[in-house]
């Protein structure tokens, strides 16, 4: 199981770089860990520079099972039909807030096995992907937080 790198560790901050050799062994590896790490914190998604990885790679934990989404590009958003949900985050351990985030998003990515795939997602799926995706961008859910349901943003505060 990898360490789950908690706020305010710079590379939560960081855009992460493009993943190049899918097929790398090393990196293969890795996706297993991913998952592993991901399903045992009883999370909804995990990116890797949550486990201390530059990369464009997360694993979704949505729909039937766990998908890893690798160099994701989401293409389409429905910015005029959006939704205030919950979301909390493996870096932020006890903190839970209320993001506006769209409702349906449309994304390419390459999976596992290196091929190109298209989603379609919305409701909780749809978020869990931002929600990753923004993080592999350097973006965090408390920058989006409107409130605060759960914790103390007090706590993270001296650490901004």
């Amino acid at each position: 199981m990898l360490e789950i790198i908690k706020y305010p560790s710079k590379i939560l901050r960081i855009k992460s770089r493009k993943v190049k050799n899918i097929f790398d062994s090393q990196f293969q590896k890795f996706i297993e860990d991913l998952k592993e790490t991901m399903i045992k914190a009883d999370g909804l998604g995990l990116a890797a520079n949550q486990v201390n990885k530059d990369l464009r790679i997360f694993a979704v934990n949505a729909q039937g099972g766990v998908k890893i989404i690798i160099n994701p590009f989401i293409y389409y958003k429905s910015l005029f039909n959006q939704e205030i949900g919950e979301e909390g985050c493996l870096s932020f351990p006890g903190l839970f807030g209320l993001v506006k985030r769209p409702k349906k998003i449309r994304l390419f990515y390459r999976d596992e096995n290196g091929r190109l795939n298209h989603i379609v997602a919305s409701g909780l799926l749809a978020r869990v992907i931002q929600h990753e995706t923004d993080h592999i961008n350097g973006v965090l859910f408390i920058d989006k937080m409107l409130k605060v349901t759960k914790g103390d943003l007090e706590d993270y505060a001296e650490k901004f």
